[in-house]
């Protein structure tokens, strides 16, 4: 395997050329915090970063491929570089029943704190990518403030995160941050037809997953835009006044598909999780559908019939991440609904075609 450095990022110009300043200009500061949605490149290029920084012979911005740190960064062996995930939490639960819901103290101070305390393996220093950083206790984050201050040797530490905010200050107060943004629907519908994707398919792909080559990619093996499909449909019944017909249903049945998805890669994460994922995950979509309806100009009643639906999510979201039980938070969504679009306003049916299109 060659690595292939910053070359297939797309979309990130002004996050990589940035990087690349501040690599030439031996300015690279200790502590990165890559910001942006998921899937648009943020690991990609974190990795490759790792790879230039690692490099025994790099070229200006390029590594060389050939060096002993190269060809360990490929093998997936480097000594050096470390990848921190929710997940190792594993290696380190006695009992054997953790699920890797969030990033404990536990896994933080062995695999950052006290690996970044130990001597460079191949001479070119420490690499320590934190994926879902914003999924850290306080605790975790309170351990490795010393660490992103003054780490010791030659050290980057790059956390990667689509909710910077729910990071502590002190953290951020110690790392660059620096902006990923979603990339243009032309580009993500041009790289998913590029894998052979049908056009149809990579349209709607495109458009539901909102800038996230990665999202797209992952929803489309998953099924997640053939059920988008039909929530579209249920959007445009209830928008014309035909109720929600078995939304509650339809919204267990889809949430369970994508747990076991989910179970299918990881045998050891927890179902319960993954359902309420994916019960947000299609709250999500519905609410962008009713977004992406508000027109710019519209009566008064019409936007307030859209906003009082998007409410609505919003609230079965909120409830969601307050354990509330799924069932409730069904029957009062599907309630709601279909009190607050009962009635279709003037005009609404003949635009329903246009979304996503």
């Amino acid at each position: 395997m060659t690595l292939t450095g910053f070359d297939p990022i797309f979309g990130q110009s002004q996050a990589i050329e940035w990087l690349c300043r501040a690599y030439l200009g031996d300015r690279m500061p200790h502590g990165l915090i890559f910001a942006g949605p998921v899937g648009v490149g943020k690991a990609t290029t974190a990795r490759a970063l790792a790879a230039l920084f690692l490099c025994q012979e790099p070229k200006s911005t390029s590594v060389c491929n050939g060096c002993g740190s190269c060809t360990a960064l490929a093998a997936g062996n480097h000594p050096d570089y470390h990848l921190i995930t929710k997940e190792l939490i594993r290696t380190y639960d006695e009992t054997g029943k953790s699920k890797g819901i969030d990033l404990s103290i536990k896994v933080i101070r062995p695999e950052l704190v006290d690996a970044a305390g130990r001597k460079s393996s191949m001479g070119r220093g420490k690499v320590f990518i934190i994926k879902q950083a914003e999924l850290m206790s306080v605790a975790a984050q309170n351990a490795m403030l010393k660490t992103l201050e003054e780490p010791p040797g030659r050290t980057l530490i790059v956390l990667l995160t689509d909710q910077p905010g729910s990071l502590l200050p002190t953290i951020r107060s110690r790392c660059q941050v620096v902006r990923f943004w979603p990339l243009a629907n032309e580009i993500v519908l041009r790289e998913l037809e590029n894998r052979d994707i049908p056009r149809a398919d990579a349209a709607d792909a495109a458009a539901f997953a909102d800038g996230s080559l990665g999202l797209a990619l992952r929803w489309l093996k998953d099924g997640v835009i053939a059920h988008a499909r039909e929530l579209r449909q249920t959007v445009d019944q209830l928008l014309g006044g035909y109720g929600a017909a078995d939304l509650p249903g339809w919204l267990k049945a889809v949430a369970e598909e994508y747990a076991q998805k989910q179970l299918e890669r990881d045998e050891l994460s927890s179902k319960d999780q993954a359902t309420r994922e994916g019960i947000g995950l299609y709250l999500h979509l519905m609410s962008q559908m009713f977004r992406r309806r508000l027109p710019p100009t519209s009566s008064y009643a019409e936007l307030e019939r859209l906003c009082s639906a998007i409410d609505a999510i919003a609230r079965a979201e909120q409830y969601l991440d307050s354990n509330v039980n799924i069932a409730l938070i069904f029957q009062q969504l599907a309630v709601t609904l279909e009190k607050v679009l009962s009635t279709p306003s003037s005009g609404t049916t003949a635009g329903l075609r246009s979304f996503d299109r």
